[in-house]
């Protein structure tokens, strides 16, 4: 990796996050860890990050609350949520508050390396991306991350931002469950989760909801697309 990339790991349990910390390390990555909420936000606060991977269960203040005040001062930065819990409202809420990946406990450390090169490559692609996209109302600028519809920014996660970007690079192109699956998430589609369609539709709240014309349309059976 010739780039170093730093990841803020917050992890409570110390053997598991020394484990994780010498792992990343052995990757190419730096590695600043926390074993506690209150170290995440010191942290946080005084560094700029390529990824953040948040348990949940931390001391002082959990890795969901983190999550949600960590999404409202950085918008881009993506972050990984590790939990013992694995129901899919869990996951949901995750995602509701900014998570852009969620993983259950116990896992591979080569899925967790696999879920954080698909990050960073997909920052680096977004950060290189020249111009506008412009469709309708919508303007998606590549450069500095920030999305509109006329005059209103629409903050985004990484996911959703990525989301959106597929949509609209192929307007009027059904794409399916299967190529979402595969070019934002890195992953075979598993028709056992329920995935895009949360993304879709907070992407919907977020982009279409609050706005007379609705850009992201359905094809029944074969996928999404944004209208021309």
């Amino acid at each position: 990796m010739e780039k170093s990339y730093r990841i803020l790991l917050a992890e409570d349990e110390p053997k598991l996050n020394q484990i994780m910390k010498e792992e990343l390390e052995r990757k190419g990555f730096q590695a600043d860890t926390a074993l506690n909420g209150k170290e995440a936000e010191e942290l946080f606060s005084a560094n700029s990050y390529s990824l953040i991977i948040l348990d949940v269960n931390l001391p002082y203040k959990n890795g969901l609350t983190l999550c949600k005040e960590f999404r409202e001062k950085d918008k881009s930065v993506p972050i990984i949520i590790l939990t013992a819990l694995g129901e899919i409202h869990d996951k949901v809420r995750a995602f509701s508050i900014g998570a852009d990946d969620y993983i259950v406990k116990p896992f591979y450390f080569d899925e967790l390396f696999a879920r954080i090169n698909v990050f960073i490559k997909r920052s680096e692609t977004l950060t290189s991306g020249d111009g506008l996209l412009i469709i309708d109302d919508l303007v998606i600028n590549f450069q500095n991350k920030v999305v509109k519809r006329g005059d209103t920014e629409i903050i985004l996660t990484g996911k959703e931002f990525s989301l959106l970007t597929l949509l609209c690079k192929n307007r009027g192109k059904v794409i399916s469950k299967k190529e979402i699956m595969e070019s934002v998430w890195n992953m075979n589609f598993d028709t056992g989760t329920n995935t895009i369609e949360v993304y879709i539709s907070f992407l919907r709240n977020k982009i279409d909801k609050p706005f007379e014309n609705k850009l992201i349309l359905t094809k029944s059976g074969f996928g999404y697309f944004i209208k021309e």
